[in-house]
């Protein structure tokens, strides 16, 4: 069965609209009551949700593709660039310097044209070092004819399976200028439509040697951007993209292989985006928790140690504070550590867990605004 591209009017896309138009009205309203009570949160918080919604993105994207970034260097990468007070994380290295460089482009500046020179600064963003892995690859430019045919395979050496092969180079640059003038156009399709149009048309051209599920993943993120006419995001369609990944790469796989009725690929699309947004209502409740917190820790005069601390509480924690956990956090002494615990203690901050001695350890109060 030949691949989609090589049928003849591609890429003129077509779908059935009675199938997708409740799918299109449901995920809309879902939108609308998230975007409602995020509203809610100020602005303060809104930016606190965004960076959580960030962060989730970044990492599941390149999750996606088998590239384990560390959530504290995307988190204080983020918090740097979005004017958020996160002391205590860490530096981020280049390669998440990179792909947050490239998702805030996407979804901050999304009323921006895309363009050819955009999409190589993003490229060149995810590759900093030029290689990808141990092997060097063509870094902000399309991929060249050297490299050989794009393939997804498997199977044994010998027997492999090409399930699909990506167009030939030399198509590149018409290709790619036929999605950027489609793609900057006016409002032909409802935007999260357009989104899903997107992801698939991008990756099925397969333009660059190597980061294309990615770049395919920002520029769906910043046609939801769109959609959402703000470039807070508040919900994570890469987090739910690698919760179903196995069924994500089958639809891809199934649709590159169908005729240029995408129905099926657009349906599981807006699906899998309603999903994201309902998981979002669960970091919602999180976001309204720790923004109940820090209203009431407000409320005390405390030390710059008790301040990282307790941010990185309310962060990316793993397991129960412990005086020896706060010392290292804090950079002082155990004693010391112990009076600034005691003293949040007092302030109903902190509650001490079951157990003690050596196994004593502490949480935030959930009820730390009654």
């Amino acid at each position: 069965m030949p691949s989609i591209h090589q049928r003849p009017n591609w890429p003129a896309f077509h779908w059935d609209d009675a199938v997708l138009a409740p799918i299109v009205g449901d995920v809309r309203y879902r939108q609308g009551l998230l975007l409602g009570h995020m509203r809610t949160l100020g602005h303060e918080g809104q930016r606190e949700a965004t960076m959580t919604s960030l962060t989730d993105e970044i990492v599941a994207s390149s999750a996606i593709e088998g590239v384990a970034l560390a959530v504290l260097e995307v988190r204080s990468s983020l918090a740097r660039r979005l004017g958020l007070d996160q002391p205590g994380l860490p530096a981020a290295g280049r390669a998440v310097e990179g792909v947050v460089e490239m998702t805030l482009d996407a979804t901050q500046n999304f009323a921006l044209p895309l363009t050819s020179e955009r999409l190589f600064g993003w490229h060149a963003s995810l590759f900093p070092a030029g290689r990808s892995g141990m092997r060097r690859i063509t870094v902000g430019a399309w991929r060249t004819a050297e490299i050989g045919p794009m393939q997804v395979v498997s199977g044994p050496v010998g027997r492999e399976r090409v399930h699909f092969e990506a167009q030939a180079a030399d198509r590149l640059e018409r290709e790619m200028t036929a999605f950027l003038s489609w793609f900057n156009a006016g409002p032909d399709v409802d935007p999260v439509v357009k989104a899903g149009i997107a992801h698939f048309w991008f990756v099925t051209v397969h333009p660059f040697e190597d980061g294309n599920g990615r770049i395919a993943r920002a520029i769906a993120d910043m046609a939801l951007a769109r959609a959402d006419a703000s470039g807070e995001r508040f919900y994570s369609m890469s987090s739910q993209i690698l919760r179903e990944r196995r069924e994500y790469y089958l639809q891809l796989g199934s649709a590159q292989r169908a005729s240029l009725d995408i129905t099926a690929w657009l349906r599981w699309f807006l699906d899998c985006l309603a999903r994201a947004i309902d998981g979002a209502e669960d970091a919602l409740a999180a976001v309204l928790k720790r923004a109940d917190q820090r209203r009431h820790i407000e409320r005390f005069a405390l030390n710059d140690r008790q301040r990282t601390v307790l941010d990185r509480l309310m962060g990316e924690f793993t397991g129960h504070l412990t005086t020896s956990k706060y010392a290292k956090l804090a950079k002082t002494s155990k004693d010391t550590a112990l009076r600034d615990i005691r003293e949040l203690l007092e302030f109903g901050i902190l509650v001490q867990n079951a157990g003690g001695g050596r196994s004593t350890s502490y949480r935030l109060d959930d009820v730390t605004g009654s």
